[in-house]
């Protein structure tokens, strides 16, 4: 995929003297400067770039008009122009948009087509979910199961409130994806999921009362703060559907998605499940055209795979054909 800045083309505009050719040949910006987005906020965007004394600095920035209808999420690997000292009530643009390397994508539902890339060149998807008190949302958890494996995310299960109630059925649960999980609780120390997290990049999601809120101010003790900056990009009230990446003070970082509720596949086919588990993929060569790989189709080529081997291939494919039942309209 080419970088997203357009292209030369022409347009043809009439005249009262007849029609000519005018050729309009887009900058090539070779003077822009890289940085990646760490805040997006009504159509302002904070870009983090190297300073001159090689300090990071953040800049607001615009979508330049010549990017079309390309949007601009944070992790977004940008390329911009103007004014790019950082100082107050400056603006540059953003004229390039590098290829995404993963992206974290959702649909308003099931039955809307058009799908939004909420977070782009994450590695990790850490979906925290509390062992009880809410009790497990466990459709919303296989989704982001599923939204991670079609986005090219790695998936971490972070199970919170362990000091109230064992995590152990859900690590039964996932047992089969080999899916990796840290156990927390408020008083737990922070190093298993650290060890996890530093130096990557990291996205988190998670439902109303499961403890991310607390989770993300103890791995960043300014978050709050950081948070609030984002409302000096937009120039307005800071609103809990956007998405800030935030700097672990031992390196790499995380982004907080308080906006995120619920999951739209409407994006996701069997197919995108499917090629996340290179096992599974390899038996389902042997499916006939147009297998949804459920058990319900009856020359699916997993099911002699799972009866062929030991019982960890069983149980494999069955939270497989669970998370492909979570996308709702398996094809």
């Amino acid at each position: 995929m080419d970088s997203r800045s357009d292209e030369d083309d022409v347009r043809v505009r009439p005249t009262r003297h007849g029609s000519r050719p005018r050729t309009r040949t887009r900058p090539a910006h070779d003077d822009a400067v890289p940085g990646m987005v760490i805040a997006v906020d009504r159509g302002r965007m904070q870009v983090r770039v190297e300073g001159p004394d090689g300090a990071p600095v953040d800049v607001t920035a615009m979508r330049a008009r010549e990017l079309g209808k390309h949007g601009v999420v944070v992790g977004d690997r940008v390329r911009i122009v103007g004014d790019t000292s950082g100082r107050t009530d400056t603006l540059a643009r953003i004229v390039v948009i590098e290829d995404r390397a993963t992206s974290l994508r959702r649909t308003a539902d099931d039955t809307d087509p058009t799908e939004r890339i909420v977070v782009a060149n994450a590695e990790l998807l850490v979906v925290v979910t509390s062992v009880t008190d809410p009790e497990p949302a466990l459709g919303f958890l296989d989704r982001c199961l599923v939204a991670a494996y079609a986005g090219g995310l790695a998936p971490l299960l972070c199970l919170t409130k362990t000091d109230l109630a064992s995590p152990q059925p859900l690590l039964d649960r996932y047992a089969g994806l080999e899916v990796e999980a840290v156990p927390m609780s408020r008083e737990a120390s922070l190093a298993e999921l650290l060890e996890r997290l530093t130096g990557r990049m990291s996205v988190l999601v998670g439902q109303s009362g499961v403890g991310k809120s607390t989770l993300v101010n103890r791995l960043v003790p300014d978050a709050f703060r950081a948070t609030g900056d984002v409302s000096k990009i937009g120039k307005g009230r800071h609103t809990s559907s956007s998405a800030v990446l935030l700097d672990l003070p031992g390196g790499g970082t995380v982004i907080d998605t308080p906006g995120i509720r619920s999951l739209g596949l409407a994006h996701v086919t069997a197919q995108d499940v499917l090629a996340a588990f290179d096992d599974l993929a390899e038996a389902a060569v042997d499916c006939p055209p147009g297998c949804g790989h459920t058990a319900e189709d009856p020359e699916c080529a997993l099911d002699a795979w799972a009866a062929d081997g030991p019982p960890a291939r069983a149980e494999r494919l069955g939270s497989f054909r669970r998370l492909i039942t979570a996308v709702g309209h398996v094809t």
